[in-house]
């Protein structure tokens, strides 16, 4: 009987030790947890992140607003306006392009199946080598898909770098669609400019 102190004592400590390991356990799981990107099904969500190229290719442009949709961009001295209505949006300048379009969903459409679907439509295109980028990219907060068409068969073919992502806006639920473009002769010497201008982005959502 006089074993039963020292072993209820040991029986505490046990309880104890057990309790501060599991403690510092979940610190550490949520600590990391915090300080790890957005993944989606194991694939991780880059946020814009413009290169010196990229930047240096939108240095001292301009700011263009598509006023009728709460989206600013900055875009070379040199681009200038060829069609703005409140669903379509065109600039270019030097033989590339920025094409919008803006399409509304019904109040009951889900945005979040449609998104995966989307995306591994776009995988399966990119293992047939339609595109030789697809990757989750968010632009000012909002998140979206990235997707750059492979080089083309002819020079004159147009190559395309585009960016599409669902927001709510004014109420709605909306398909934002970003295309980047110029032929495929042209598009590596373009392709920072292109970037720079997706990535300097800000969008009502």
């Amino acid at each position: 009987m006089k074993h039963v102190p020292l072993i209820a004592a040991l029986v505490l400590i046990v309880a104890a030790c057990n309790l501060s390991s599991r403690l510092k356990s979940n610190n550490n799981s949520n600590s990391s947890s915090s300080s790890e990107s957005e993944t989606i099904g194991g694939e991780q969500v880059e946020k814009a992140n413009p290169t010196a190229a990229q930047s240096a290719a939108i240095a001292n442009g301009q700011a263009v607003k598509w006023e009728q949709q709460g989206i600013t961009w900055t875009m070379p001295a040199n681009w200038a306006k060829q069609e703005v209505r409140n669903e379509t949006f065109g600039y270019g300048g030097g033989g590339a392009f920025l094409s919008g379009t803006i399409s509304t969903m019904p109040p009951d459409f889900n945005t979040d199946i449609s998104t995966k679907a989307m995306y591994e439509g776009l995988k399966t295109n990119q293992k047939m080598g339609k595109y030789d980028e697809v990757k989750w990219m968010e632009i000012d907060g909002l998140r979206g898909m990235l997707f750059r068409e492979s080089k083309q068969e002819m020079a004159d073919d147009i190559r395309r770098l585009e960016w599409q992502a669902y927001r709510k806006y004014a109420g709605q639920s909306q398909l934002v669609t970003l295309i980047l473009s110029t032929n495929d002769a042209n598009f590596p010497k373009h392709q920072d400019e292109l970037y720079g201008i997706l990535y300097s982005m800000k969008i009502v959502h």
